[in-house]
This record gives structure tokens, sequence and C-alpha cells, in this order.
């Protein structure tokens, strides 16, 4: 168990917009930042975090919540591991009491695949630095690749001894379950016998966003030709190949800090390239690359630069992945390196000044480096020729933005020496192809299926739950504010008749509201709302100084995230830059009594209207009482009436 101190120091730290930008690419908006949501695909933000606040919200999934929610939701930490990772980050030292037997077989099976592969991988990190055979042939291989100690060990890269389960023998023996080693492929079992997947393999471990140990990449060094040269953990409830790109944990704020991603297709040129200084760039470690992978990319920068080495052959294989970042609305440069070169090679063989010119002055827009490829094959063949100008077209189909697909329509005109107009005219031949295949697979399954499309309602709004919201947000906003209220009360004038006079006393916010809900003896009747309020008015009592921050910190995770919608729920319509268009929304702080005094009387107006259409219906189920029922109506329509005078509108 961590202690409280640790977890207080901890949220006391911990800055929400430093740590989530470890994941989102996030942009100044206001007081607050924004970005694009990691949790659903989208090309407009709706993640905004508030540094002020230290919250988060994502509006496309309404997910939000504190700094160790984000982690959990992210990154599927349980609440330790959030802490533990912060609590790394901002190098605090931890202090927690030693795990019972019992805790540990407790610990989820995705937990358990997580500490198996932790395991093994400072197993084979030991193994090549602590011992002669390691040193001998796994270290000295990479010594002879030409990485430092520094750049080996900051990848933590390993060695696995050339034996049938001298890892699975000393995992078993240290308390693991060959269950675990067995899902994360760590270990192959066949029947009674079992051995090590990356036996005489150097290792390199593969690591999430956020710096877990998912899987292994591992390359043999003998001449066994009948065995893979490279062998990747097999997919698992943690390690999806598909998801996942070599190199992001240690790249991901260079990425964003450059603007630009390098995209090489192996461990060692990521590796070679990080050591030349070139450290925002990442692999998709030999895999064809996927929709996937480029969101992740996606979230850091839009511009993306991939780097093929010389083979022909290769390149045009990899064309395909140049369409799929096209489609997520990002920017595509190419860059080629000698024949016979490849990242990595040309690396080791550059100093980094001379590494980063050449990316610089040879990188080309995907448009020119796709048409200097294709037309050594078509040179003077005009089918071939008419042929790649349609595949160039069909790769600016894909790009999402209007204006940008004119540009590049343009710029291949330019290049083919061809009319826009025959571009244009293509362009929408595809669109319209297409389309109709998406009609055509739409019109099927409706046919298989015979659905009679229904009508779509108009959303129905909850008006007591939002009125209850606006004031469970003043109370976690100006609670402890003390303002002038004005109320109207009814006393006698000169000529002995009542009437309503206003008078203005001073109060905290929270007191008010307190006494107005106890007055009228109301409830909230959302279960979450009516547990906060509570919890509020106790804590906004004991405590002179309200640190919103602190109370997010400390309640439980179901009625944080309740704080942040109701907090980030106004912060929607910043997303949309409204001052820029010269819109500029007034400031709630401007007239704070007003708010509360208007929320609550609003709240029992709408109260009324209930009660009588309850009465309503009583009359109609029992006839006999009607006349006290009216009687009841008329007493509620009175209140109403003297509302509408205090809220100055007719209600």
């Amino acid at each position: 168990m961590i202690s409280k101190s640790t977890i207080d120091k901890v949220f006391e730290t911990a800055r929400v917009e430093e740590v989530i930008g470890d994941f989102v690419n996030l942009k100044k908006s206001g007081s607050n930042f924004k970005g694009l949501s990691p949790f659903s695909e989208e090309r407009s933000p709706s993640f905004m975090v508030s540094p002020v606040k230290q919250i988060w919200k994502d509006f496309s999934s309404g997910k939000g919540g504190t700094v160790v929610s984000f982690l959990m939701e992210h990154e599927h930490f349980t609440y330790p591991e959030a802490i533990k990772y912060l609590a790394k980050k901002y190098n605090i030292e931890i202090e927690e009491t030693e795990q019972t037997n019992e805790q540990k077989e407790e610990a989820s099976e995705r937990e358990s695949m997580y500490l198996v592969s932790e395991f093994a991988n400072t197993y084979f990190q030991n193994i090549m630095h602590k011992t002669d055979v390691g040193k001998s042939i796994g270290l000295s291989y990479f010594k002879e690749r030409g990485f430092t100690d520094e750049i080996i060990k900051k990848f933590q890269l390993g060695y696995a001894l050339d034996e049938w389960q001298a890892f699975t023998d000393e995992a078993i023996k240290k308390g693991y379950q060959l269950e675990y080693l067995e899902k994360t492929g760590l270990t192959i079992v066949k029947g009674e016998k079992q051995f090590d997947r990356f036996k005489g393999r150097v290792l390199f471990p593969i690591h999430s966003m956020s710096g877990r140990v998912l899987g292994f990449g591992g390359r043999i060094l003998g001449t066994n030709k009948k065995a893979a040269k490279y062998l990747n953990s097999p997919e698992s409830d943690i390690y999806h190949k598909s998801k996942v790109l070599y190199g992001i944990f240690y790249a991901k704020q260079s990425i964003a800090k450059e603007d630009n991603c390098y995209l090489v297709e192996g461990y060692t040129d990521v590796i070679q390239f990080y050591q030349k200084g070139i450290t925002n760039v990442v692999s998709s470690s030999g895999t064809a690359l996927t929709s996937e992978q480029i969101r992740l990319i996606n979230r850091l920068t839009k511009n993306i630069t991939v780097l093929f080495d010389g083979d022909a052959a290769g390149i045009r294989a990899s064309l395909r992945g140049i369409d799929l970042i096209l489609e997520q609305g990002m920017n595509v440069k190419v860059c080629t390196f000698p024949d016979g070169e490849d990242p990595d090679s040309f690396a080791k063989q550059n100093t980094q000044e001379e590494l980063a010119d050449y990316l610089k002055n040879n990188a080309k827009d995907f448009i020119a480096y796709k048409a200097s490829l294709l037309m050594e094959d078509a040179k003077n063949d005009p089918v071939k020729k008419a042929a790649l100008i349609r595949d160039m077209v069909t790769s600016i189909s894909k790009i999402p933005d209007r204006i940008q697909k004119e540009i590049y329509v343009q710029e291949c005109a330019r290049i083919m020496d061809i009319s826009e107009e025959v571009l244009f005219s293509t362009l929408a031949q595809i669109g319209k192809k297409e389309l109709q295949e998406a009609n055509k697979s739409i019109k099927k399954e409706q046919k298989a299926f015979e659905v009679v499309k229904p009508r779509i309602a108009a959303k129905k709004v909850d008006i007591q739950y939002e009125l209850e919201s606006k004031i469970i947000e003043a109370l976690l906003l100006y609670g402890n504010r003390t303002e002038a209220f004005e109320d109207l009360v009814l006393k006698e004038n000169d000529e002995g008749d009542l009437e309503l006079k206003p008078v203005v006393h001073e109060a905290k916010v929270f007191e008010k509201i307190y006494l107005d809900l106890q007055e009228d003896e109301m409830e909230f009747s959302n279960d979450n709302f009516r547990e906060l309020y509570y919890v509020l008015i106790d804590t906004l009592n004991q405590e002179s100084e309200f640190a919103l921050e602190s109370f997010v910190n400390k309640v439980e995770p179901h009625i944080a995230n309740e704080i942040t919608h109701i907090l980030m729920n106004d912060e929607r319509y910043n997303l949309h830059d409204w001052e820029s268009k010269n819109i500029y929304p007034k400031s709630k702080t401007h007239s704070i009594a007003q708010l509360v005094s208007e929320t609550i009387l609003s709240l029992r107006c709408y109260l009324i209207d209930q009660k009588v259409s309850d009465f309503k219906q009583e009359t109609i189920e029992n006839p006999s009482n009607s006349k006290s029922v009216l009687e009841d109506v008329m007493n509620y329509s009175n209140l109403k009436m003297l509302l509408s005078r205090k809220l100055n509108r007719v209600l």
C-alpha cells in the first residue's frame, strides 16, 4: 500500500497539462489547453485540459477527471500504478508497505502480464551486462552496431541465453506463474515441455507511450537458416503490434516539440538516429503501417516524414502507408537514402549536423516524390503514364481537407503536364465511385435486415439535472466567496399594504445555497449530486480556504468524473475560438450572486410545476378530492407568481 503522504505529495506536484502533454499534443486555448481526443478518432479538437482546475475533459467520449484518472483511462493503470508512474516522473520517493501474498494473488490478469514482462526486461538486461556470455555475445553485438553504453542502457537492450529454458526456470523460481509466461509469449508450452521463445537472441523491449513493457523484438545472432532473423512477441492482452510504435515512449516529447515525426522501419534505425541526436523518430517494427499507429503520431503532430532505404521495390510496397497517413488528414513528406544505405547505416556514417541537413534537403512532398518514383517506370509509355496519374489522383482523393486537396491537384497538374480540369474530373469520378460503393453497402444491409428508418426524436433536456448541476458548479467555483444577495421580502408600506421590497444581505455562497434549499426542503434528484452536495457543504463549512484541485483529488473517481463534467462543460465552447471571430462570451464571475439566486429560484419554479402536474393527475384519478387539490394548486400558482416577480420574468 502506498502511504497517504506519498499520494498527497504526488497530487501536489503533478501538473495535469505536463502529464497529458506526454501523450497528446496540446495547444494553448485561452487559460486552457486543447488537443485531439486520445480516446476516439477525430480531426477537430474536443479534448480540453484546465491547468487552473487541474482537470481534463474529453467531449467526444464523455470521459474526464484528474491526472490520475487520465492515466487509468489511457494507459489502463490501476490507481497505485498511476501514483507510482507520477512519482517516478517527478522524482518523488514512494513510501509503501510490503504486499501480502493474498494481495499479490488479487492482481489482475493484465497486471500479472505486465509484471512478467517487466521481470523479463530486467532479466535480459542483467544477463547481458552481468554475465560473461552476455557481455561476449549480446553486448559485443550492440557495440559492433556502433551503439554506446549510454544508448544501450537507455533503450534497455538485453540478451537471452542460448539455452532452452534458462529464462523460464528463473521466472518460475522467482514466483511468476507459467500461465502468464505463456500468455505474454515469453515461454512456449508444448504438453509437458516448455522453452524460451527468445533463446539466443538480442532483445529490443517494446514500450507503450507511458513506458510500460508490452513485448519484445528478438534478433537471432547464430547462422541457423531455419530460424527467423527477427522474432516479435505474439499478440496478447497487453501487446497489439498494429497499435504500437517502437520508440514512441522515448520520442513523444521531441515529436511534439519539433512538430514532426520521422518514421523508419527497424529497431536499429530508431536507436541509431536517437544516438545521433535525431530523437523524434519511431518505427513500425517491420510490420505494414496501420491506421492505429498513425493515430498515435497524430496525437503529437500533424507532420510525418517517412524514411526509406534505397530499395526501390520495398519503397513501392510501402506507398500504401502514405495513403493511410493522408486519410488521417496529416501532412506527409518522403526521404530516401542512397542505394545500399538505410537509416541505420547512413546515420552511423554521418555526423548529427550532416544527418539533419540531409533530412532537411532531401525530404520531398509526397506528390513530388511519388511522381519522380513512378515516372521512371512510365517514361514514354502513355498507358503507364495514365495509370500513374490515376494512382496519384487516388492518393489525393484520400485527403479530407478540400483546400489542401485542390492545391495538390494543381501541383500534380504542373508536375505531370496535364490540365487541372482532367484531374478534377478524375477526382470527381473516384469520389462518385466510392460514394456508390458505400451506398450499395448500405442498401445491402437495409435489404438484409428490412429495417425501417426510425424517426430521430430531439434530445429532451433534463431541466432538473441542469439546474442541480449549476448549483453544484456554484459551490465548487464560488462556495467560499462572500457576495451581496438581494431578496424580495413582503413589507408594509406607508398605506399599510404589504408589498415586495428588495433587501440586500451579505453571505457566503455555500451558506446562501444551503439555507435556501433547507428552507424549501429541496433534495437533489441525482444520486451523485446529492452525495457531492453534502461532502461540499461539510468541506466548505470546515475549511476557510477551499482548494478545488485538492478536493477533486480526494473524492471517489465517479464523483471526480462528475465534477469534471460540470466544470469543463462550458469549456467546449472555447474549442471554437470565439474570440478570433470577435465574439466575447460573458464571464460568470461578473454576477455570481445573481447566478446563484436565479438558479435556486428557477429550480423552485420547476419543482412547483412538477407539483402542480402531480395535483392535476391526482384530480383525474380521484375526483372526490378535487376541491382540496384545487386549493393546493392555487397556493402553488400564487407562490410561482411571487417567484416570477423575484426573477423579474414571466414563468
